[in-house]
């Protein structure tokens, strides 16, 4: 998730010059192009001055918009065959598969001259990413069942995506200036066979005995008409628009309504990582000493999201705008944090404990936002305006927090249905079952 997040991002500070030297204009200083992050709380700009095409340049605006679209719209289009996929065959498979196709998507960017290949390379990540991610998630809720364990490892995988967010930008604009524009990649596409060869040693394909014996996960239609994971997934969408939106587009509306420099705007998003790991720890706490109340955590979240996507408009300077930032991160934090562990419970008492389709639902509700943002955010702020933008969104959050009061008896039931009390009180009605049960005594 963390490599992931890093290939996402890396390319933020790199791509725009990679276009324009591609059609002979050279890299010059202009406005921010838009981006995106797949995941939480991460900065967006490298912190060195970005070298843009020129504001004229808008076919290249388009162009570097659809390029960073592209990854989540196919990761859209493959999760519900990927979902379907490790519901079948396990985690350790399709992860190691996506481990594989995000090697080849970073080694296609490095040696990339042109735009289809950028945009094949791009695409390839996003197929690479929709087992990769899906399966990652899914085996942590496997392999931890109980909590507050499955809290405090979703907990840990969130925050390696904002950190991966947050590191990227300067690491690739560092390595671009330094050391040329194939070196980022390169050093990507090593940490990412090293690991690939590490999930071979810690967790090989089909070296599980249980996952031999693993029940027929629920389709993903069903799940998807489950009404309490349609509540879930419809929050983490909603939670995501904000960032997606305003990634692409804040950058333009900081130097046209306070003059903001490069370095300012470098900066926008970097304070926000820690707020984001703060909601994190927070949720997690709270999830430990009060489990039933996993609902609440995240409408809070929700209303925190809407209210801070509401201020950014009002901000005049660089140091306001951090603060609604830190707001908004804060806020997605408490959300994902209290309803990825949710989504892996809800399979568990309502349908079959596989949980490759209900986290490839999950991404699908990421990429939904992710796909749109850097298309869709500029004309929004081109025809409405950049704070009817932000008032939308925030309306957005705070109507949907009392929605998730929907799951809030669902939550409760927590303590009595958990898989682990079913087994031991009940003992084991088949292999798959008896060998779970030894696993967790082992």
């Amino acid at each position: 998730l963390l490599l992931d997040n890093m290939l996402y991002m890396v390319i933020v500070p790199i791509i725009p010059d990679y276009i324009a030297a591609m059609r002979g204009g050279g890299g010059t200083a202009g406005p921010s192009a838009p981006a995106g992050s797949n995941g939480s709380g991460g900065g967006n700009r490298s912190l060195l001055p970005a070298r843009y095409p020129p504001a004229s340049g808008g076919n290249e605006d388009v162009q570097i918009g659809v390029l960073f679209a592209s990854k989540a719209m196919l990761q859209l289009l493959v999760n519900p065959l990927s979902g379907t996929l490790i519901d079948r065959v396990g985690y350790e498979a399709p992860l190691l598969a996506g481990l594989a196709v995000m090697f080849l998507s970073t080694a296609t960017f490095a040696f990339a001259e042109n735009y289809a290949t950028l945009f094949a390379a791009r695409s390839l990540q996003g197929l690479g990413s929709a087992f990769a991610d899906t399966a990652g998630i899914a085996l942590i809720a496997d392999r931890y069942p109980e909590e507050p364990a499955r809290s405090r490892a979703l907990g840990t995988a969130l925050a390696c995506i904002s950190f991966g967010s947050l590191a990227a930008p300067p690491f690739g604009g560092v390595l671009y200036e330094f050391a040329g524009k194939r070196v980022p990649f390169l050093v990507l596409a090593c940490v990412c066979l090293l690991d690939g060869l590490l999930l071979l040693v810690l967790a090989p394909p089909g070296g599980t005995g249980a996952r031999a014996n693993m029940p027929v996960g629920t389709p993903i239609h069903r799940l998807m008409i489950d009404p309490y994971i349609a509540v879930v997934a419809g929050a983490l969408a909603t939670c995501n628009i904000p960032l997606a939106f305003l990634e692409p587009t804040i950058a333009n509306w900081m130097k046209d309504s306070m003059g903001a420099s490069e370095w300012e705007v470098g900066l926008t998003w970097l304070p926000a990582f820690f707020p984001h790991v703060l909601g994190v720890y927070v949720t997690v706490r709270l999830a430990a000493a009060y489990p039933h109340l996993q609902w609440f955590y995240g409408a809070l979240g929700m209303a925190i999201i809407g209210a801070s996507s509401c201020l950014v408009p009002a901000c005049r300077n660089f140091g306001q705008v951090i603060i609604p930032l830190c707001g908004i991160c804060f806020g997605i934090a408490l959300v994902d944090t209290a309803l990825l562990p949710t989504l892996a419970f809800l399979v568990d008492v309502r349908h079959v404990s596989v949980y490759g389709s209900v986290y490839a639902i999950a991404d699908i509700s990421y990429s939904v936002a992710y796909a749109l943002g850097p298309i869709v955010a500029g004309q929004i702020v081109h025809t409405m305006g950049f704070a009817q933008l932000n008032l939308g969104m925030g309306l957005a959050n705070v109507l949907y927090a009392p929605v998730l009061l929907f799951l809030k008896n669902v939550c409760q039931m927590k303590p009595s249905h958990s898989e682990r009390n079913i087994l031991l009180e009940e003992g084991p009605k088949g292999l798959y079952d008896t060998i779970k049960m030894e696993e967790r005594k082992g």
